[in-house]
């Protein structure tokens, strides 16, 4: 990917790393009436390699998902045997069982954790509480969510930045082909674990939704790398996994059991992985998702069972969100499309809105959080005071209301740890509806929202705090440094518009309050993340009704196509703002004008070296470029008749491949071509899979600097190429749906003395942004056709 500019370091110095282009479009060498191209344009074509995951600011490669076909893997794929074969299959299904069986006891601990904690917590309060020792029920309640908060952001801030936040614009990116640093490493799994823990445990609006699909990526890259980097396990079995094809797999599994995890939703978890993270997906990997989310729900299910008896303490009570409105007769007729569809429009301008808004704000914290550890802690603990004093104070403004004695199966009020109609502080006989959604974990406060029979338990005053608190919080958590889900709090926010409308409908409408309050939330999660069949199916599996699907179906259908018209997705805008080379699926319009001939000129000339070449040649291209590709190629001999001799293509080599060849001096002596056997004997493909080791590592004498080193047996003869007369949407559509690092531009006439290889696109190259950069008469284009 990194085939940019050799003046990289100082463009880097201006924010997007376009410096000085504007001056030197008017001095533009080829003025020449014979040769000006048809597109005005810059010199070069710039890209800028860092951009941030999780909070922490690193340098962006691609990742190689083309399969290197040199000599060495030809003869290790033709001298497999079924054994091997067979080994190979084993594997990928085991380690898929054993990513949903671990996905599933970590998700069962995270919830046993935070049920405990969190509960024990409430619990106190309000004791406290119920002897009207008010203010020492506030310094308890704030004090440990200060401490819990203070603990989570501490572990992100010191440890494992890579862990704040969701994680899944990060997952979205590498299942695309970009590598993100430390995403997926040990100490990021920990910290994402019990940084979640603390996080949720401290009342704060955000899930463990989006943690969870990050922890089941972290547990399937270790699982496929054989542990940690510096504890690997190096046994043979694992060495046919020491690729980024095989791991991308792998992590897809993990999203999906995240998923399921989250939401105790299998086919969920499948079709969210296929919808919203994987660029790449095939019917072989659908069956090895299914496994996973599968072993994931029944561990699941397992813990439940066991906890429902009381064995884990207050777990049992609260916990995983799961709404089953199977005994619930779902009426509706046709006058109730009207309101379905009102809460779809709803959903899709509240989402746009939270959308664009979320936008701004974490640009905002981007600023905050740059300017040290300390802001980045002083930020997350600001947040957690507003939201306990919020939590613990808003309760006290609303009324008491008297429990209805004809809700005989309800215990009312309630002074538990869990359930609807909480006391707080009204008298015997009275409960407090906002303490019942605000003085309550996040999971059990969206049980409660969603509570169907229950007509008139919320007063509409209440129910616009909540709504009105949660916008604010939902806006103002996210993007702190602490892990988050978006998941939750859109769920909360949505549920209380649903509800509210439902309340409003009173007698026209036979469907209950609680699934207005579904239907928002769906519509709301909808409008900002822009799913449809995968929430669809997760809220037919929360809420176990098939009856309520035409309306979800409905409410998402709309809500999506609402939002769609303001802008893009809320995991398409962090995607950009945090600068990850993301390739979309549709290419622009004004693509279609551009053909890769031109991307190529505006680049540096293409390095190529020959198939065999000398050490000293290889040092130096390693030690003055940045690319991690190079074409090989080499003369022909010219047939008779013909004087002048001509150079053809051999195929691409890798710099890590160069690097290894370096680093184990196979050099020879003479400039010659050297046999199968010579090469086996030093290098195997898994010494090829290897990507440690730089240039600056190894030390070459004087004397080797004058031998060669036959490039042939490491080249993979089968690069992907284009002609430069086609068009770079073509070539986009090309690159991301094969997913590869380098594609190889060729000329469309073949001469003597004509290059064989014209260039060499890499991602960045086809990015819209570096594009527009460097042929500023397209952004006027742009503008006239009324692109996104």
């Amino acid at each position: 990917m990194m085939e940019e500019d050799p003046n990289r370091v100082a463009e880097e110095s201006s924010p997007n790393g376009m410096a000085g282009e504007e001056d030197e479009e008017e001095r533009d060498p080829e003025s020449n009436s014979l040769n000006q191209p048809l597109l005005r344009r810059h010199r070069t074509l710039s890209s800028n390699p860092l951009a941030m995951v999780g909070a922490k600011v690193a340098h962006i490669e691609s990742l190689d998902y083309e399969i290197n076909e040199n000599d060495l893997f030809k003869h290790d794929w033709r001298s497999r045997s079924k054994v091997q074969v067979l080994q190979y299959v084993f594997l990928k299904w085991t380690l898929a069982f054993l990513v949903g069986l671990l996905t599933g006891i970590i998700a069962t601990l995270i919830n046993l954790a935070v049920e405990n904690i969190a509960g024990y917590k409430l619990l106190a309060v309000v004791h406290f509480i119920d002897e009207e020792r008010y203010f020492t029920g506030f310094l308890l309640f704030t004090g440990s969510n200060f401490v819990l908060t203070l603990f989570a952001a501490v572990l992100c801030v010191c440890f494992a930045p890579t862990a704040a936040g969701p994680g899944i614009p990060e997952i979205k990116a590498y299942l695309n082909g970009v590598d993100t640093p430390n995403m997926f490493g040990a100490s990021t799994l920990i910290v994402k674990i019990v940084g979640s823990i603390g996080a949720v445990s401290a009342g704060l609006d955000l899930g463990k939704e989006g943690p969870l699909v990050h922890t089941g990526c972290c547990i399937a890259s270790l699982l496929g790398q054989g542990g940690p980097d510096n504890y690997r396990l190096r046994w043979r079995w694992l060495r046919y996994f020491n690729n980024d094809r095989d791991r991308r797999d792998l992590i897809t599994c993990g999203a999906s059991s995240g998923v399921c995890a989250a939401f105790r939703a299998p086919v969920g978890g499948v079709l969210f992985s296929l919808e919203e993270v994987a660029t790449w997906w095939r019917s072989a990997l659908l069956w090895r998702t299914f496994f996973s989310t599968a072993t994931t729900a029944v561990v699941l299910r397992a813990f439940i069972e066991y906890c429902s008896s009381g064995n884990c303490g207050l777990f049992g009570q609260g916990g995983l969100i799961m709404f089953d409105v199977s005994n619930v007769t779902v009426r509706y007729h046709a006058m109730d499309i009207i309101p379905v569809t009102l809460i779809g429009i709803i959903g899709g301008v509240l989402g746009s809105l939270y959308n664009y808004v979320l936008h701004k704000v974490l640009r905002l914290y981007s600023m905050i959080n740059q300017k040290g550890k300390i802001h980045k802690l002083l930020l997350s603990l600001t947040v957690s005071l507003f939201t306990s004093s919020c939590l613990y104070g808003l309760p006290f403004l609303a009324k008491c209301t008297k429990c209805n004695p004809a809700l005989t199966d309800s215990v009312c009020p309630n002074t538990g740890r869990s359930g609807n109609f909480k006391q707080f502080n009204c008298p015997n006989g009275y409960y407090n509806d906002l303490a019942t959604l605000l003085l309550t974990t996040n999971d059990d406060a969206v049980r409660n929202i969603f509570s169907t029979n229950t007509p008139g338990e919320y007063q509409t005053t209440s129910l616009l705090i909540f709504f009105a608190l949660y916008c604010i919080l939902g806006l103002f958590t996210f993007g702190i440094a602490v892990p988050s889900g978006l998941f939750l709090p859109i769920i909360l926010m949505g549920s209380a518009y649903g509800r509210l409308l439902g309340m409003a409908m009173g007698s026209y409408t036979n469907i209950d309050e609680g699934l207005y309050a579904v239907l928002g939330a769906a519509s709301l999660m909808s409008g900002s993340m822009r799913m449809t069949v995968s929430l669809c199916v997760i809220f037919l599996e929360l809420t176990n009704n098939l009856v309520l699907l035409p309306l979800t179906m409905i409410v998402l259908l709309i809500s999506k196509t609402v939002g769609d018209s303001f802008n893009p997705s809320i995991y398409e805008i962090i995607l950009e703002l945090k600068g990850l080379p993301f390739l979309d699926a549709n290419p622009e319009p004004w693509m279609r004008d551009l053909t890769v001939g031109e991307l190529a000129d505006v680049k540096p000339p293409v390095v190529t070296l020959c198939g065999v070449e000398k050490v000293s040649r290889v040092v130096e291209v390693l030690k003055n470029t940045t690319h991690n590709g190079f074409p090989v190629v080499e003369g022909v001999v010219p047939p008779a008749g013909l004087i002048t001799s001509t150079t053809e293509l051999h195929g691409l080599i890798l710099r890590a491949h160069l690097v290894q060849v370096i680093k184990k001096k196979w050099f020879l002596q003479e400039r010659r071509r050297t046999e199968d056997w010579e090469v086996r004997e030093r290098f195997s493909w898994i010494d090829l899979a290897e990507r440690e080791g730089k240039i600056e590592e190894v030390a070459v004498t004087r004397d080797e600097m004058e031998m060669y080193v036959d490039l042939h047996p490491f080249t993979n003869t089968t690069p992907y190429t284009v002609v430069e007369s086609m068009s770079v949407a073509k070539a986009m559509v090309l690159f991301r749906q094969v997913g590869l690092r380098h594609m190889l531009i060729l000329p469309k006439y073949q001469a003597a003395g004509v290059s064989p290889v014209v260039g060499i696109l890499t991602r960045q190259d086809l990015r819209a942004y570096n594009i527009l950069a460097a042929f500023p008469h397209l952004a006027k284009s742009k503008g006239m056709e009324g692109g996104h």
